[in-house]
């Protein structure tokens, strides 16, 4: 063996062997192998009166891992650290230089995509490890350990919340202040005044050519009662508009349309995204079917703009052909690498859905459109405004029409178009009114986050990275800070108590403003801007005394009695927050682990069908409801969704309900 190329993963590693000699051997670390230590001050790993001095040891696990590469490195020649291409891939290399050894008998790559001739060109020009981007993401590292250990330790000490951290406790700010906003909510009334003419709806708009609000009813009643039947034409406005064309993806983006148009969480977005890059099956080849979808660049390589522009003359015509968008420059943008796209235009959707899973066939479908669609044409629609007056009254009715489809050829599933049609009125001057209707309203507030508006939020604040949204997502809802109702985050009632005791001792660093500037600070550490340590020392010298202050002086949150007593010891009963949300214990813990088990009825759904007991009705330990056998453990049967009793007609296995559709547990029936 004369070469040796270490990846992060099995399936990358598989990849890319394939696409290099015989005198490669490619093999995977299987992610991150070295973390700080848990030892030293406050056990953070990180000597913080040594310059911030860390101190790492091998993961969980990874001693192994570590062992066999060092083994391996050691006969090769050369040793290729093909890590991903940001900086906690740049992070991962490093470490594995560090921890194998290496010297001057290695080479940094990197790719964005892993098709034959981007690895090939890849390896041809490597380069060294870029210790900048390192020390950026070892101070991200640090920062995170140092404001996660000693928040998380004050907080569950104080509210009996689970953890706190940099980036994830502003996300959880931006939702209970949007609550709060919510509550204290006063709406205001307006009522509108609509003329109805066939299918044609005309608005109120003006009175006397000044902008008219009716606030009560009196005022629209007032309004109707001064109209005639008749509506006079003042003017019909017709205007041929083209309509923009999207951008390529970039992970803020992929992962809110894709939480929007496919249904699935950011965690599973960036999941499935991870397997299509690192390389798929195809039957001729395995190979990456899109680029690394961890970025916030939207260029697009001239040479997929050059295969993108041949297919779409080939498929569709020249008059189908766009051109290049340029990309509004954000001053917290990593400019490193591409927008996330399709390796190849040629690989449809439609021929690879035999090689894919039901979810990957879809996410890539939504990035082949938008791959396509970003370098398309603008489509084209008749935008036609009416004027009506009515006794100096003047409204308005809009409609618009499709001409050219442009990008929404392929990406018109991804987006609500439709037409609104006007009737031709061409020679006519008056139109006489079927009705005239007035409607209340109530003005109403902002709306709750989703995971997409939140993800595009702290997008728009500067917070967080490509790599982390989905982090962020996932950790706010497994601490239980919120809950998801309609796909909105609600807070919980410990995410509230959190919150408010971050901000009555740390609202100075957990801030939009702070954590925004921060992200800019380690953005020009990767740059060479500044020096890292000062950035630790400056933030550390803030931190730390407003920790201590909080550890003697913030007022602990007392548990909320329940007026019960103990019946082991005679302490009062009180509410406790748990891993898997409130229960109620004895206020004596821990000399009393007392815990009172709530009775729960029983509800009898059917007949089991493995042991004849019954399916009932349960809850897991998050408080997720499904169905399981009563004979528990000695029959294991259980669904999530909630069976009939009766047996599918095509396998014999039970049916299940779920939002009014039957379906068969096993195979792929379902009840018409």
């Amino acid at each position: 063996m004369n070469k040796l190329v270490i990846v992060e993963s099995p399936s990358k590693s598989k990849t890319i062997e394939k696409y290099l000699g015989n005198e490669y051997t490619v093999v995977a670390s299987m992610g991150h192998i070295r973390d700080l230590a848990t030892t030293g001050k406050f056990g953070l790993g990180v000597d913080v009166d040594n310059d911030f001095s860390p101190s790492y040891i091998p993961m969980k696990g990874k001693k192994k891992v570590i062992n066999e590469l060092k083994k391996l490195s050691k006969n090769a020649n050369c040793v290729y650290l093909a890590t991903d291409p940001d900086r906690e891939g740049e992070a991962i290399s490093w470490h594995l230089k560090e921890a194998l050894g290496l010297k001057k008998d290695y080479e940094r790559v990197t790719f964005n995509e892993i098709t034959k001739d981007v690895i090939l060109d890849a390896f041809a020009h490597p380069r060294d490890i870029d210790i900048d981007l390192v020390k950026s993401q070892e101070t991200r590292r640090i920062l995170d350990r140092i404001i996660g250990f000693r928040l998380s330790k004050l907080m569950q000490s104080k509210t009996g919340g689970k953890s706190a951290g940099r980036v994830q406790s502003v996300a959880l700010k931006l939702i209970v202040d949007r609550e709060r906003e919510i509550a204290a909510f006063i709406p205001d009334e307006y009522w509108s005044v609509t003329a109805l003419f066939g299918e044609m709806k005309a608005d109120l708009e003006k009175y006397k050519n000044k902008k008219i609000e009716l606030k009560t009813e009196e005022e629209a009643s007032h309004v109707v009662n001064s109209l005639d039947k008749y509506f006079n034409i003042m003017d019909i406005d017709i205007k041929e508009k083209n309509k923009k064309g999207v951008m390529p993806f970039k992970t803020s983006t992929l992962q809110q349309v894709a939480v929007n148009k496919l249904n699935f969480a950011s965690s599973k977005t960036m999941r499935i995204a991870q397997k299509l890059y690192e390389g798929i099956d195809i039957g001729s080849e395995t190979v990456g079917l899109i680029t690394y979808m961890r970025t916030d660049s939207e260029r697009i390589s001239p040479i997929f703009v050059e295969e993108a522009f041949k297919f779409i003359k080939e498929k569709f015509g020249d008059n189908y052909i766009g051109q290049v968008k340029l990309q509004k420059k954000n001053d917290n943008m990593q400019d490193a690498h591409e927008g996330i796209r399709v390796t190849s235009l040629y690989r449809t959707p439609e021929s690879l859905k035999k090689y894919l899973s039901n979810d990957e066939y879809k996410l890539y479908s939504l990035i082949y459109a938008r791959s396509l669609a970003c370098l398309m044409a603008d489509a084209k629609v008749k935008a036609t405004a009416l004027t009506l007056e009515n006794n100096e009254y003047l409204f308005k009715a809009t409609g618009s029409v499709l001409i050219f489809d442009g990008y929404l050829k392929v990406y018109g599933d991804y987006e609500n178009s439709e037409d609104v049609l006007l009737p031709d009125l061409t020679g006519i001057t008056v139109l006489e009114a079927d009705d005239v209707v007035k409607e209340q309203h109530f003005t109403k507030p902002a709306p709750r986050y989703t995971e997409s508006s939140l993800i595009k939020e702290l997008e728009k604040l500067g917070i967080g990275r490509p790599s982390t949204y989905a982090t962020i997502m996932e950790t706010i809802k497994a601490r239980d800070y919120v809950k998801v109702e309609d796909k909105k985050f609600i807070p919980t009632k410990i995410g509230i108590e959190t919150t408010d005791k971050l901000q009555e001792g740390f609202s100075d660093i957990i801030n939009v403003e702070y954590t925004a500037n921060m992200e800019k600070e380690l953005d020009d550490i990767a740059l060479a801007k500044i020096n890292y340590v000062s950035v630790l020392k400056e933030f550390y010298d803030k931190f730390e005394p407003l920790v201590e202050d909080a550890f003697k002086n913030m007022e602990k949150k007392e548990a909320e009695k329940t007026g019960e007593l103990c019946p082991n010891c005679g302490s009062p009963l009180v509410i406790r927050n748990g891993k898997y949300g409130e229960f109620v214990a004895c206020s004596n813990y821990p000399e009393c682990k007392y815990i009172k088990k709530e009775e729960v009825a029983v509800v009898e759904v059917c007949d089991c069908p493995n042991c004849g007991n019954k399916i009932i009705e349960k809850k897991s330990r998050r408080g997720k409801v499904f169905y399981g056998c009563s004979n528990y453990p000695k029959c294991k049967t259980a669904y999530w969704d909630k069976p009939i009793g009766e047996k599918c007609p095509q396998c014999g296995e039970m049916l299940l309900e779920k939002n009014g559709i039957v379906h068969c547990s096993v195979c792929e029936y379902k009840k018409d």
